[in-house]
């Protein structure tokens, strides 16, 4: 079965909500325009709208009685970048972009959730859950301590993220690790400053924060199992102010990501020990900050079949991939994976050519793939609830 082709009738309402929402992003927790416009739309269409959780988080119920239950969730939120791009729906609110494609997410279950309103071809409830701050803020872990499962129950949650570079509608499903954790640390070494041609008088630390980085770097070399993937990156360096005064303290933050609980517990205990050893060795003082903030997004087995099922409905068999490499990029829909059963893919959107890449400032959705999620997510509904 390919697109359906009630969704393909009002692709173009599809296109012009995505485009609307790119021009007008908003970052965490301040999408209210955006949850406003969601909210208006499914209650046009007839679906049960709460507000609220998560701030501007939007949760629309459509049931058709008895029956199981299944949440399908879409982010919302834009980043903090400028965005580059010269198309009349550019972004209108500067240093804000929707780089990622949040908006084309959520006008994908918009159109799913017109869709499954109009036909109600299933047997039981569809949350459609539309997610504040997926990026760094963890809006899910939020709406999740906040009583989503508890207040809108499902027996099963999925999600999709659009993926450049990969052809469009092209869809990567997976059992297991799709995305990494997101840990974070801050070392805050101090010394004792000095006159840069005395260095004898003080201590320095800028050498102290190099071993430091050297060090660091036989973690996933060194202290982890090889068949693991992990990653420890320091992505900021912080000293001094003149060119001959050694600075009294340096400033390392950086990343750990990997795909196991297990790994994440190695490497943090792995980045105190070395930056505790090397700093007591110089006779340095060292403050650490180490933050996990998004676990690994691990897929569901039977979920994944689901999903697997659903895509190739829509795309055909030979469109789906089985197998991707896993990115170790992060993903808060982890928080929801790690509550209840689910499945989270990838779908296509294309070339990344002129730098049509996630987080780039050239990036943009491609509206060409609307229909095909909208219509994933339909067939997952009407196979997953099928009437008996």
């Amino acid at each position: 079965m390919p697109v359906i082709n009630r969704i393909a009738e009002f692709s173009e309402d599809m296109t012009v909500w995505r485009r609307d929402l790119h021009a007008h992003p908003e970052t965490a927790f301040e999408e209210k325009r955006t949850s406003d416009i969601v909210a208006t739309k499914l209650g046009e269409f007839g679906i049960e709208v709460h507000r609220g959780l998560a701030t501007t988080g939007v949760v629309g119920t459509l049931s058709t009685g008895p029956g199981p239950s299944i949440g399908l969730r879409a982010d919302l939120d834009a980043l903090d970048v400028e965005e580059l791009n010269n198309f009349d729906y550019k972004s209108t609110h500067y240093g804000k972009m929707h780089a990622c494609g949040h908006d084309g997410h959520t006008a994908m279950l918009l159109g799913a959730a017109r869709y499954l309103a109009e036909t109600r071809k299933f047997k039981g409830t569809v949350q459609f859950i539309f997610q504040p701050a997926e990026e760094n803020e963890g809006g899910g872990r939020v709406m999740i301590e906040e009583g989503l499962f508890e207040k809108f129950p499902v027996d099963a949650v999925y999600g999709m993220h659009n993926w450049p570079g990969q052809e469009a509608g092209l869809f990567a499903v997976t059992d297991g690790p799709l995305m990494a954790s997101f840990d974070i640390f801050k070392l805050t070494i101090t010394g004792h400053g000095a006159h840069g041609g005395m260095p004898h008088r003080g201590i320095d630390p800028i050498p102290v924060a190099a071993e430091i980085i050297s060090a660091l770097q036989t973690i996933v070399s060194r202290a982890i199992d090889p068949v693991d993937s992990a990653v420890v990156t320091v992505t900021q360096v912080h000293a001094g102010n003149a060119w001959n005064i050694i600075p009294d303290s340096v400033l390392l933050c950086g990343t750990a990501r990997s795909f196991k609980p297990e790994v994440q517990n190695v490497q943090e205990l792995a980045i105190r020990r070395i930056a505790k050893g090397i700093c007591q060795a110089h006779d340095c003082k060292l403050e650490i900050m180490y933050q996990r903030r998004y676990p690994p997004t691990v897929n569901e087995t039977q979920a994944t079949k689901a999903a697997a099922r659903a895509a190739a409905d829509v795309s055909g068999p030979e469109k789906i991939i089985t197998n991707p490499t896993p990115s170790m990029g992060s993903e808060d829909f982890s928080f929801m994976l790690n509550e209840k059963p689910g499945c989270y893919v990838w779908i296509g959107n294309g070339s990344v050519e002129g730098g049509c890449m996630l987080h780039n400032p050239n990036y943009d959705f491609n509206d060409d793939i609307l229909t095909i999620g909208a219509s994933y997510w339909a067939r997952l509904v009407e196979t997953e609830l099928a009437f008996d």
